[in-house]
């Protein structure tokens, strides 16, 4: 296999979406599209969410010490395509709010359509410049009960779960199906809203 220099690139990179959910002050969800997330190990399982930029959603990590991250399938893409390409500073971003819940053991909003959401607190915050890293403990992960049933194969609860990814700025289905460019998934939403 010949290889060529790409330069400084995650291109072919794919990585896992997730919709980070919040509350503001005035207890409504603030929901924000990420995809900078992976696992870490200390004494157990944790999690390490990097966040780029000002961004309304890292002022509440930090302000509340605690998240769900909420895994983004297929039907969930162009509410997570919405929020991700809309200014969370904005105050009619959260006017489409996805039908949630709160988690079960910490006080963060969980979207009942995402077929895993994972309660996290913050322990740990690392500046860089430019983005932050958030080291969270996992409190809590909870799955859509027919992701545990034991008479499906890994295969067959994948399909199931429908999770999206991205990289060169395209979203693709688990099956490498392309599913949209960054900001076209929502604009059937971003059109309805404006109706």
């Amino acid at each position: 296999m010949k290889k060529i220099s790409n330069g400084k690139s995650n291109e072919f990179c794919p990585q896992t979406l997730f919709l980070y959910g919040t509350y503001k002050e005035d207890n409504t969800p603030n929901f924000g599209l990420f995809c900078w997330f992976s696992y870490t190990w200390h004494t157990e399982l944790g999690v390490m969410a990097c966040i780029g930029g000002d961004k309304l959603t890292k002022d509440l990590i930090r302000k509340n010490k605690v998240f769900s991250a909420n895994l983004v399938n297929k039907p969930l893409l162009k509410l997570a395509d919405y929020y991700g390409n809309k200014n969370g500073y904005e105050t009619d971003k959260m006017n489409i709010i996805p039908d949630y819940t709160n988690g079960d053991t910490l006080n963060v909003p969980i979207i009942k359509n995402s077929p895993v959401n994972i309660e996290l607190e913050a322990i740990q915050e690392v500046h860089l410049d430019g983005s932050d890293v958030f080291i969270c403990k996992i409190h809590n992960t909870m799955v859509d009960e027919n992701l545990m049933d034991d008479t499906l194969n890994i295969e067959e609860k994948i399909q199931q779960l429908q999770p999206v990814f991205t990289t060169c700025q395209t979203y693709f289905s688990q099956d490498c199906t392309n599913v949209g460019h960054w900001g076209q998934p929502m604009k059937d939403i971003a059109e309805k809203k404006d109706e």
